[in-house]
This record gives C-alpha cells, structure tokens and sequence, in this order.
C-alpha cells in the first residue's frame, strides 16, 4: 500500500484539498469594501467540496486490495475537484476587484494527483492481468 505511487499522490491530494480550507484562493474586495479572502471554508459548499475530496482521497488510498474501485474513485475525485474550482470561480465574480493568490494554484493540482494516481493504478491493473494471463 505504502510502496505503491499512487498512495503518494493520493496522499497529496488529500494534503492540498486540506489545505484549501485555510489557504486563500482570491483576496480582494466585496461591495462593503472590506478585504475579504476566499478560502475553502468561507463559502459553505467548498467547504463540503473541499472535505469531501479530502476524505474521498484518504478512502481510496485504503481499497488498494480493489483497484476498480480506486480508479472509479480517483476519477470521482478528479470530478468534484473540478466542480470546487467551477464554485471557487463562481464565487470570484462576488469580488468588486480581487485577484487571484499564488496559493490558488494549490486547487488546480490537486486534479493533476488525482489523474497521476489513476495513472499508477491503471498500470498496476494491467500488470496484474498480464501476470494472470501467463497463468
């Protein structure tokens, strides 16, 4: 389990969907003129998100003995990933000006660990059929 890549990156995702809870994806300022951050657990619905793929990455890591399961998992990831960053940028248009943090880039990687991990369990999917196939 351990030894495997894709727990690495499982692991990294978890990590970075984690950290989004407390780290800005934009700053700037809302109509009351006050600065304001957008962060994972500012918005009710990314905070969920955020949770969700956090958890949803920690679970696959453990299912290593049903790798069909981790990949449809890993591509469940990849998809709620990608409807928090459709919900981070919805909620940018709220923000009379603002701009983006380098910390932001920490959500679009995390879809990026999740495809490295579908990757490295895919690959381990066929080496296993490949040695039943030489049974």
């Amino acid at each position: 389990m351990i030894q495997r890549i894709q727990t690495i990156w499982l692991l990294l995702a978890a990590a970075a969907s984690f950290a989004t809870l407390k780290l800005s994806f934009y700053s700037g300022n809302k109509d009351n003129n006050l600065f304001e951050e957008l962060t994972g657990s500012s918005h009710f619905l990314l905070m969920i998100l955020s949770v969700a793929v956090g958890l949803l990455a920690l679970i696959t890591i453990f299912l290593y003995k049903n790798r069909k399961l981790q990949i449809r998992l890993s591509l469940l990831g990849i998809v709620l990933q990608l409807v928090a960053l459709a919900v981070y940028f919805q909620q940018t248009k709220t923000y009379v000006q603002g701009s983006f943090t380098l910390t932001s880039v920490i959500s679009f990687v995390i879809p990026i660990f999740f495809i490295l991990a579908w990757l490295g369990i895919r690959k381990d999917e066929k080496l296993i059929k490949s040695m039943d196939r030489l049974r």
